[in-house]
């Protein structure tokens, strides 16, 4: 639908001014004779330049926490659910956001569930999300589930700030290095090489392969970058096929160093995320489901499948879990605990609390260890090569002394 800005007269004469999704200018006014607003202008706003359309802000899971936040506080206050999103959707600054609100409180008027009007977007609110809120509208806790879906949502931002955190310092130092190195290529090594030429003589065996090495990437390089861009993308390609995303997250888990970080993460989202259903009242294998889907790891989602179909024919959920291996004899032991005792949701936020803690300290360590690791990995590559460079000098001094 086209987005019209309008202008109007309240029933105090103030003037009033805003954004309106609708059909056409008519319903505009409609829905602006409905709030008690006479309409003095209504046009079509500009779309602007189509060939631009990434430069529009970009929703958030920040935006989603504080829609969720402020839902919460007006539910638990009384006020209807679509004047709450009429409120909201109207101080909205993000417009992207504001019109995916516009479009939800529209299909809530028409008579459509809040849950399935939050559904109709998959980008914005995932299937965790509006799970919980379709068990807070049968259960009619909503603000509760509301306020849980924040936290959760602001639990899991933390982690992945972490653990981004820890993986955006050594590839920065790479790529730095790597530059460095094609800068020392391309510009320096041909000074050199230059004077060595007027030296005479052979030259040592690893100035000689830099050298080599400086020449080719001087004389082909319209094959060689091209054909590095080509690589990587075909290995992005292969990595998207479902083998590649397969054999991607297994080996993530399996990795040195890594492989445990992102086991641990993986299994804090899990009980972080399953305990939050069952609070909220989502049946097992509903929650099992969704949890599956939403995990980011094939891996792992197929464990929690295998697990979903075992309690279907009776099992436990401690037991196909240990059974899986992916899972930590730990976690499935706390889980096991808590089936037997009635409290599955009080533990799962325990063994989350817990993993959330490891993560956090997993990556303050990695980020300490990868720190002078990545500055001798800089500092032996780059100063590798200027020392081949000046091995000649060394050479033509000794023969010379």
């Amino acid at each position: 639908m086209p987005i019209y800005k309008w202008e109007g007269k309240s029933r105090t004469g103030s003037i009033i001014k805003g954004e309106m999704d609708a059909p056409n200018d008519e319903a505009v006014i409609a829905k602006l004779r409905s709030k008690q607003i006479i309409a003095t202008k209504v046009r079509v706003k500009p779309k602007g330049l189509a060939i631009f359309p990434s430069m529009e802000k970009k929703i958030t899971e920040r935006d989603v926490v504080i829609f969720s936040r402020q839902f919460a506080t007006m539910i638990d206050a009384g006020l209807p659910l679509v004047q709450c999103l009429d409120i909201l959707q109207s101080q909205q600054d993000n417009k992207a956001f504001a019109r995916i609100l516009a479009e939800v409180k529209d299909d809530v008027e028409g008579g459509s569930t809040f849950a399935k009007a939050l559904g109709k977007h998959p980008k914005v609110f995932d299937q965790l999300y509006v799970a919980l809120v379709a068990a807070g509208e049968v259960g009619g806790i909503l603000d509760t589930i509301m306020n849980r879906l924040s936290t959760y949502i602001e639990k899991t931002m933390k982690i992945k700030k972490k653990v981004k955190g820890a993986l955006v310092y050594p590839a920065a130092v790479m790529s730095i290095a790597l530059i460095v190195l094609l800068i020392l290529l391309i510009f320096v090594v041909p000074v050199f090489k230059k004077m060595f030429e007027d030296f005479g003589g052979a030259l040592p065996g690893p100035t000689q392969i830099v050298v080599n090495i400086s020449d080719a990437i001087r004389a082909y390089w319209f094959i060689i970058f091209p054909a590095i861009i080509a690589f990587i993308f075909l290995i992005r390609y292969l990595l998207n096929t479902e083998k590649g995303i397969t054999l991607k997250d297994d080996f993530s888990l399996k990795v040195p160093v890594f492989g445990e970080l992102a086991r641990k993460n993986a299994v804090a989202k899990f009980t972080r995320t399953l305990g939050t259903m069952i609070t909220s009242g989502v049946p097992i294998l509903d929650g099992l489901e969704i949890v599956a889907k939403t995990s980011g790891n094939r891996t792992i989602e197929k464990a929690i499948l295998k697990t979903k179909e075992r309690i279907a024919e009776g099992k436990t959920i401690a037991e196909p879990l240990q059974e899986s291996g992916v899972f930590p004899p730990m976690v499935c032991q706390m889980i096991n605990v808590g089936e037997a005792t009635g409290a599955l949701d009080v533990m799962l936020a325990k063994v989350a609390d817990f993993y959330e803690d490891e993560v956090e300290m997993t990556t303050d360590a990695l980020a300490t260890l990868l720190e002078p690791i990545m500055m001798v990995i800089l500092g032996v590559s780059v100063g590798g090569l200027l020392i081949t460079m000046y091995l000649p000098i060394f050479k033509l001094v000794s023969v010379i002394g």
